[in-house]
């Protein structure tokens, strides 16, 4: 889109670029801690004077290495994860002087202890349910979380260092959302494809400060683009809603087919989209409990029951004006494959709009199916 500023190219290849920025962090003599999940409370290591880092990885290269240690018909966002550690070709792992997981779904957990045998792994108890006992759980999860820190980098972590990143992450999520809710404008201004590619940049983009300032820069310029009616996407386009797994390995034959095609997603309910921006951190609550509150208030699908997850489809739905949905299910993902019944149920019978569900892998052969039935789905929509 030649509508864009050059910042959007930045946080495009923000990966990328993200290598280098790591060799530079670990030459300078600072520490760098992997992460595999939202529910990683980064404000925790961040006050350890840490760099929080992705590592779900996002392509099946070294899928034939991990399952020759891993079952064929596990996950591949958790097969990729792991052959990319066993095979030293994520730089973000190499790097990473501590890996953190959290015990979600039970292929991760398994997973987890050969990663073990790698890399310095710490392991978080997630609980599966949301009530007072699993609050205490989780608030003392995150203190074994602190202690593994102040350990392993010889720091200390004081309330006052929780309270100051608590707030410098919370400017981080208004940003990001209020990058995100240009979804809402009709046309918005800026595809999908490139929303994607601007949220999942930010997870790779170490100077957060810089990161904001570009982001707020950015999202002035797409205002002005809509205001003034110049953005490239028609009024009438289909406005799609995308929820299911994490989508890094898949987007480019999920969402792209579905822009080409003629549709826009406005709306993205993964873990990468909103999910994780809607609730801050209560900066008026002791650090410790406000993260355990804010955090196990995430409703992905290895919470049970997951209402959460039913309520924030339902508010997008409505708030985004939503055409039509497309859930994306990866391949044995039990949690996420168990919800979609539901989640069918409310958008087809409670919303009374389409909706699709995809299950698939991070290889290519299925990207000619996908589009025929992206297509066929569109026709759907009118």
């Amino acid at each position: 889109m030649n509508n864009l500023p050059k910042d959007f190219e930045i946080f495009s290849d923000a990966r990328r670029q993200g290598f280098l920025k790591a060799k530079e962090i670990k030459d300078r003599g600072e520490n760098m801690v992997g992460v595999f999940c939202t529910y990683t409370p980064k404000e925790v290591i961040y006050a350890a004077g840490a760099h929080p880092v992705s590592l779900c990885a996002s392509n099946d290269e070294t899928i034939p290495e991990a399952e020759k240690h891993l079952p064929k018909n596990l996950c591949p966002l958790i097969k990729a994860s792991y052959g990319f550690a066993l095979t030293d070709k994520c730089p973000y792992m190499y790097f990473s002087d501590l890996v953190v997981g959290e015990t979600t779904c039970d292929g991760k957990k398994k997973m987890y202890e050969l990663l073990g045998e790698i890399k310095d792994t710490h392991i978080m108890n997630l609980p599966n349910m949301k009530n007072e006992e699993s609050l205490e759980l989780w608030k003392k999860e995150i203190e074994k979380l602190i202690t593994k820190l102040e350990n392993k980098f010889n720091v200390e972590i004081t309330e006052e260092k929780l309270k100051e990143n608590i707030k410098f992450c919370n400017e981080e999520r208004k940003i990001l959302k209020e990058f995100y809710s240009l979804g809402k404008l009709v046309p918005p201004p800026i595809s999908g494809y490139e929303i994607y590619k601007v949220l999942e940049g930010a997870n790779f983009t170490f100077d957060k400060k810089e990161q904001n300032e570009r982001l707020t820069k950015m999202i002035e310029h797409l205002k002005e683009v809509h205001k003034n009616n110049e953005g490239p996407i028609s009024k009438n386009a289909p406005r799609i809603l995308i929820t299911g797994c994490p989508i890094g390995g898949v987007y480019e034959k999920v969402v792209k087919p579905l822009e080409e095609l003629g549709g826009v997603v406005v709306a993205f309910e993964n873990c990468s989209g909103i999910k994780n921006l809607e609730e801050l951190v209560d900066e008026s609550e002791t650090p410790i409990t406000a993260l355990a509150k804010k955090y196990l208030n995430i409703p992905c699908s290895v919470m049970s029951p997951n209402k959460g997850r039913e309520e924030i489809l339902k508010n997008l739905i409505d708030e985004y004006q939503i055409d039509g949905v497309v859930e994306v299910v990866l391949q044995a993902c039990h949690t996420y494959a168990v919800e979609s019944y539901n989640i069918r149920k409310i958008v087809t019978k409670d919303k009374d709009i389409p909706y699709i569900a995809l299950e698939t892998d991070y290889s290519q052969t299925d990207f000619g199916q996908i589009k025929i039935r992206m297509e066929a789905f569109l026709e759907l929509l009118g």
